[in-house]
């Protein structure tokens, strides 16, 4: 698991993971959860896929992450997931923001896909970033994202073998190691 903050280097740490993971010709796969509501999301979406090798397979996938994740079973040696905030975000997109029940049906999926990670399928690097030290929000969804994503966070890092966090481009080693 490949955490930090906005821009911290977590998406060029996780592919260069998934390079070395792939060496002498595994299988990859990345699984985008963006969607391109706007020119600056679709510029940031083809900024990702142009530092990624062409015959990486993409599945663009915002809301259904962990069936996405099963049905690469067999098919894929490596995993990419790019990213976890954003999944959170369109899952919590699709109800009311402030009601518990969301955050129940986020939380069910995100243990649904800590299950997933624990079965070790495949090699999977996951990217995620870490919204809890920033500017506390001003409105109340902008604090039920957060503490949302934490949760989610926290939950599939217990599960991860490794977890890293990236701080102006540095890794730091939470759990594991290089």
């Amino acid at each position: 698991m490949v955490l930090g903050g906005s821009r911290a280097g977590k998406s060029a740490f996780a592919v260069a993971r998934v390079r070395r993971a792939a060496d002498g010709g595994g299988r990859v796969a990345v699984v985008a959860t963006a969607e391109a509501g706007d020119a600056e999301m679709a510029a940031r979406i083809a900024r990702h896929r142009a530092e990624r090798p062409a015959d990486w397979a993409t599945i663009e996938t915002p809301r259904e992450l962990v069936p996405a994740l099963s049905d690469l079973a067999g098919k894929a040696d490596v995993v990419l997931v790019d990213c976890l905030n954003l999944w959170v975000a369109n899952l919590l997109g699709e109800g009311p923001h402030q009601r518990p029940e969301t955050t129940e049906a986020v939380l069910g999926a995100a243990r649904r896909l800590a299950d997933l990670v624990a079965r070790r399928l495949f090699e999977l690097v996951l990217v995620s970033n870490e919204v809890g030290w920033g500017v506390h929000p001003e409105t109340a969804v902008g604090r039920h994202f957060r503490d949302a994503l934490g949760l989610v966070n926290q939950m599939v890092a217990g599960v991860a073998d490794d977890v890293v966090l990236l701080v102006a481009g540095c890794p730091l080693w939470l759990k594991g190691g290089p």
